[in-house]
């Protein structure tokens, strides 16, 4: 039979009382971890009482570094082997002895199990030992056996030399080292090893220890545990021993990983049972890795307290029957573990089972309410009330925004955000200019998009978001446009008006804080709203490489055979004379054969000024660029994806795979630019205005209110500014909420009434120098977030990378808009990028986008059979035709949203996004409680009124860890990414 270990992490307990000496086996007391027994059985020991307080999660043990010392026989005498070691996960030594094996889940035999309970009940046990030096330790190990089993004079001299002898240790080298000594081995011959057999513990680390490469995989803080097994000829009966010291002490050149120590199990015995001795001894490492076990072991004061653990331990273990899987299997670590507050949890008296009816029929998944509730969305009751709380939260935080940002990671983050911005401004105003006849071109969308990035990143309660021109704002400006064309209305006038009855609801709105209504914004709301923008993105994207083949057609009737007819000539001649003398050949690439052309021959440009036309079969194909383009465009989207995937790849060490992901989106671009310098085609170019002036030369920069309209536009102008105002206020708070989420584990708070605020009094300068006007765009900045994900900088073996956060500041984005500013001076720089380049990062962050929702991956559970459909944490709780219902619901308000604004209905596509939230509403009377707590969050009001407190939030937590953790792990945590 073989047995898995629970899950890792832990309990506090109660800590022991320091001031005791160290305490062998006293009395019978109560074991306080009897309370996790899941015997059918009841009981008789009470609950520890540190299991019922509420702050039992609040703090955390050191992360133990365990050695596994085995002692073998060699033919220069017996010498102490590492032979394994644990962190979280364990590690072998392989046959061959030169290599660590990968890290694994270890598989215990239940007979060694056993066989430990049995050495911690009748072992020596030592606890809170006060000794500064190995030696002394193991003196005071050997003479405090109980009574009746002391060990003769002659024996503990013979024990306390072999167990003082220098273990072998097998050291983890760089692989620069290795490569080093291979080279020299032919010279020195065979390498000398560093301990000689039968040497004495060194009292200070050796150097190999100093220079051993694995102690980058130990966290900082972390503490040794030693376990010593093995047989020895000349005892008749096991000796066994475990240790805990008060203080974590330094035992020299004990462990591979120069650490102070704090445990230490020996187990020593006569011959003939070397496995078992090994057995037992990784039975107490994978013990001591379990934080329940270790946080018992580390506060028990009495012998029955470790039992009591153990037996907790042996209360989870999973059994795997024999013959039915292979022994020699090594099993992965998993993505992620569970939480001790689960494990504890799970055979609680008090604890219900899930159903799928109501929530308060059942005891179903407890509603954790908005994922940005907190203080940032309570109403004051106050006028300004919370502004002025956005404004005292962020305040204390302003000096370190810029001191945050002293790291190599945010240059990353400023190129990245800068190319992304740039591309996006030259989209939108060419875009614009064609919609308004160039009253606002790409130089004003190069101009606000500086102008009012700076300002908000200046002074904003959220410096990460990107503010950016968005298509519903595009569709607004178009219609606005066409009406003032349709009644004789002067544009650049009527708009500035909007901007300032914009302006002033907004303010109003902030006053009366409007914001708190976010918190109706539900999974569903931002998912709908995410999903559309991000198809219009990855739809644009397409669209624009698609009319390539207009700008540059491929000839699809080419034939090989008729290469010899394909020409173009000029005709200069006039209309009725004869061609024949005038017809100047022109270069082609498709007749490289033909002769230079004459003197007089003339460039496609130069014929066409002199009033000539282009003649012949080639003259309306372009060779090699549509197809380029394309290859330019794939490459750089598979790529971006490829590279930023690279920090879980199995090549190169951990800092290259960070430094090569950190920079992934840089690396494409620069990859792909060089391809296209050395093909040498004409491929589209990134062209940025080289001069400061409006595109349209009739207007000006400043935009006067009065004179050209009728004096009445001014007030009308309030109607189409209500639209206005719910489409920013929905477009900026719906990202906001994206943006704040706690799976960011953001520090320095949100700030939705001071954001909106910016936003707001941006309108007005954008209004009056008719500069585009700009919201959050939140595709790039969630780009940007992810640009800044914080990871741990030491990981245990086998152990994903934990997320810290963002590095939350204000230097990137205040960069990337004065570099989005200075665009203009660095024109030749810029127009040696190719646009399909751009266009494929942009397909990237639209992809990225769509699949980081859980729309998209129930989506694709509508393809998948049930049987091979992945283990999502709502599919255990709802029912699958309740999930498929709830899909195509959606769908059906996404396709609704298209149609709107691909329609002339797209005026009233603000109104559209406001009842999502109403649909919202109206799916309580379809899906229980229970069903939209688990596919979506509560309204606020559902959520107060099926409340069941802090346990109950906590208990959804716990249910809901498995999904939240594979999350994120797949890409950080779970990004609602949309594209503007």
């Amino acid at each position: 039979m073989r047995a898995h270990m629970p899950g890792v992490d832990g309990v506090t307990l109660q800590a022991a009382d320091a001031s005791s000496q160290p305490r062998p086996e006293e009395g019978n007391h109560e074991a306080p971890y009897q309370a996790f027994s899941c015997s059918i059985f009841p009981s008789s020991t009470a609950p520890a009482a540190a299991l019922q307080q509420e702050d039992w999660r609040d703090t955390a043990c050191p992360l133990l570094f365990i050695q596994l010392n085995q002692l073998l026989s060699t033919p220069a005498g017996l010498e102490w082997r590492e032979t394994a070691r644990w962190i979280k996960f364990e590690e072998k030594v392989e046959d061959g002895g030169e290599r660590w094996s990968a890290p694994h889940i270890p598989a215990l035999s239940l007979h060694s199990l056993f066989q430990l309970r049995t050495c911690l009940q009748k072992g020596t046990l030592l606890l809170d030992l006060d000794a500064p030096s190995f030696k002394e330790i193991i003196d005071k190990a050997l003479s405090g056996q109980p009574e009746g089993a002391e060990l003769q004079p002659a024996l503990r001299e013979r024990l306390a030399a072999l167990l003082l002898l220098q273990p072998r240790h097998q050291h983890t080298q760089s692989p620069l080292r290795l490569l080093a000594q291979l080279g020299l081995a032919p010279c020195r011959g065979k390498a000398k090893s560093w301990a000689e057999p039968g040497a004495q513990l060194s009292e200070t680390p050796l150097k190999e220890q100093l220079r051993n490469q694995f102690k980058k995989k130990v966290p900082p803080g972390s503490e040794a545990a030693h376990i010593a097994v093995g047989e020895v000829e000349f005892m008749e009966k096991p000796f066994t021993a475990f240790i805990r010291l008060r203080q974590a002490v330094a035992l020299g050149s004990l462990a591979e990983v120069a650490l102070p120590s704090r445990f230490l199990f020996i187990l020593l015995g006569p011959q003939a049972k070397e496995k078992d001795y090994h057995e037992v001894g990784r039975a107490m490492a994978t013990l001591l890795t379990d934080e329940l076990f270790q946080r018992v072991a580390r506060h028990a004061e009495h012998r029955e307290d470790l039992i009591a653990g153990m037996e907790a331990f042996l209360d989870e273990l999973t059994v795997l029957p024999p013959g039915k899987w292979d022994l020699n299997a090594r099993i992965p670590p998993p993505s992620c573990l569970p939480s001790l507050h689960r494990r504890t949890a799970v055979h609680s008296p008090d604890r219900q089972s899930h159903s799928n009816g109501d929530m308060a029929a059942g005891g179903g998944r407890a509603n954790p309410g908005h994922p940005c509730t907190g203080e940032e969305l309570e109403r004051t009751g106050r006028l300004f009330g919370g502004l002025l709380r956005d404004i005292r939260r962020k305040a204390p935080w302003y000096g370190s925004d810029f001191s945050d940002a002293l790291h190599p990671q945010c240059l990353s983050a400023v190129l990245y955000i800068y190319l992304a911005t740039v591309t996006n401004a030259i989209t939108f105003g060419g875009m614009l200019g064609d919609a308004t006849a160039n009253m606002q071109g790409v130089l004003e969308s190069f101009l606000g998009t500086a102008f009012a990035g700076f300002v908000f990143c200046l002074f904003s309660g959220q410096p990460l978001t990107i503010l950016s021109s968005t298509g519903p704002m595009l569709v607004f400006e178009r219609l606005l446009f066409s009406f003032s064309q349709d009644h004789s209305l002067h544009y650049l006038e009527f708009r500035l008006w909007i901007g300032l009855w914009v302006a002033f609801f907004g303010v109003v709105l902030v006053a009366t804080e409007a914001s708190h209504l976010v918190r109706y914004f539900t999974r569903f709301t931002e998912e709908g709203f995410c999903a559309l923008i991000s198809l219009i993105f990855i739809y644009d994207s397409l669209k624009k490489m698609l009319s390539l083949a207009d700008t540059f057609p491929i000839n699809w009737q080419y034939r090989l055979d008729n290469v010899t007819s394909y020409s173009c000539v000029c005709n200069l001649s006039s209309p009725g004379h004869s061609s024949a003398g005038n017809n100047t050949p022109l270069p082609s690439a498709l007749a490289p054969h033909q002769p230079p052309a004459a003197p007089t021959g003339l460039s496609r440009s130069q014929c066409l000024e002199r009033g000539g036309q282009l003649l012949g079969t080639s003259c309306q194909y372009v060779p090699d660029i549509t197809l380029i383009s394309f290859l330019l465009f794939g490459g750089t989207f598979l790529s971006c994806s490829a590279l930023k995937h690279f920090r879980s790849s199995r090549y190169f060490p951990a800092g290259v795979r960070k430094l090569v992901s950190d920079f992934a989106i840089i690396l494409a671009i620069l990859a792909f630019c060089a391809v296209d310098a050395t093909l040498g085609l004409e491929t589209p170019k990134l062209l940025v205005p080289s001069e400061l002036k409006p595109t349209n030369p009739e207007r000006g920069w400043i935009i006067s209110p009065f004179g050209a309209n009728p004096w009445w536009v001014c007030l009308v102008s309030a109607v189409p500014a209500v639209l206005v105002t719910i489409l920013i206020f929905m477009d900026q708070q719906i990202t906001a909420v994206i943006l704040n989420r706690r799976e960011y584990k953001l520090q320095k708070g949100a700030g939705f009434h001071l954001d909106l605020l910016c936003v707001s009094l941006l309108m007005v300068a954008t209004s009056a120098t008719g500069l585009p006007w700009y919201v959050s765009a939140t595709v790039i900045s969630l780009a940007h977030m992810e640009s800044l994900r914080k990871e741990s900088a030491t990981s245990a073996p086998g152990e994903h990378p934990e997320f810290l956060g963002i590095r939350e500041q204000r230097l990137t984005g205040i960069a990337v808009f004065i570099l989005t500013g200075l665009s203009v001076f660095m024109a030749p720089v810029l127009k040696h990028i190719p646009m399909p380049v751009l266009y494929g990062v942009f397909l990237h962050m639209g992809v990225a986008a769509l699949n980081s929702i859980q729309l998209t991956d129930r989506v694709w559970l509508l393809l998948i059979p049930a049987k091979h459909q992945p283990d999502l944490a709502y599919l255990r709780h709802v029912p699958l035709r309740r999930v498929h219902l709830f899909t195509i619901i959606q769908l059906l308000c996404l396709a609704l949203l298209w149609v709107v604004k691909s329609t002339v209905a797209a005026i009233i596509f603000p109104v559209m996004l406001l009842a999502l939230v109403g649909i919202r509403k109206a799916l309580e009377r379809v899906f229980s409680l229970h069903d939209l707590s688990w596919l979506d969050s509560l309204l606020p009001e559902t959520a107060s009124g099926e409340a069941e407190g802090k346990q109950a939030r906590r208990r959804k937590e716990d249910e809901s860890n498995s999904e939240e953790c594979e999350l994120m792990h797949r890409q950080g945590p779970e990004i609602n990414i949309s594209v503007n």
